[in-house]
């Protein structure tokens, strides 16, 4: 009765067909035991490989799904910049617009300016739009953009004494900075030159 082929045998009877008959090669159990290891190191080697593969294909399905998150996140910032023109126009409307006047068409139309101004702040900021008020606090150049120094002697120098055009931020990004005034710093007395000579 013949024993069933197992596949180390067929590795075996494999082997010993394809390598010439030498003094060293008729071991046919050490032959097979070689075999195998090169197979589990094929093994391993292809495992690794597709272990990378797949964490390369995660890595990359995680970079497109957080471009694309941003991409959605930031797509209304060049229309919003567009949009900011227009908000800096009610401010100066309102800004110039008399504050006491008696003529009821002319309260109308600022209060009606105001209440779309507010509007446009309210659309603004529901998409993530803000307003970067940076009156009083110290200057800072990832924000504000000095147009000018002012003495002011009540402030220390580098604190935004006047907003000349309001900055805005959409989420955590920089849109627009803020053109600021800053007061400066003490004022050094020229050198006094010496003319007696």
């Amino acid at each position: 009765m013949t024993e069933p082929k197992t596949q180390e045998n067929e590795i075996i009877e494999e082997t010993e067909a394809l390598t010439p008959k030498s003094p060293e090669a008729e071991d046919p159990l050490r032959l097979a035991q070689a075999r195998i290891a090169d197979l589990e190191k094929q093994v391993v080697e292809l495992k690794d490989r597709v272990l990378r593969e797949m964490a390369d294909a995660e890595n990359t399905r995680r970079r497109a799904q957080k471009d694309r998150e941003e991409t959605t996140k930031y797509a209304v910032a060049k229309f919003a910049k567009e949009i900011l023109a227009i908000s800096d126009n009610f401010t100066r409307a309102l800004e110039a617009a008399p504050k006491d006047h008696a003529d009821p068409v002319v309260k109308t139309l600022v209060v009606g300016i105001d209440a779309t101004e507010r509007q446009l702040q309210a659309t603004l900021e529901s998409f993530g739009i803000k307003r970067v008020d940076p009156l009083g606090q110290p200057f800072d150049p990832n924000f504000h953009r000095v147009m000018m120094e002012v003495d002011v002697a009540d402030k220390p120098p580098g604190t935004v004494v006047q907003v000349l055009q309001a900055g805005y931020k959409i989420h955590d990004r920089l849109l627009r900075e803020a053109l600021v005034s800053v007061a400066k710093g003490p004022s050094e007395e020229p050198a006094k030159v010496d003319t007696s000579v």
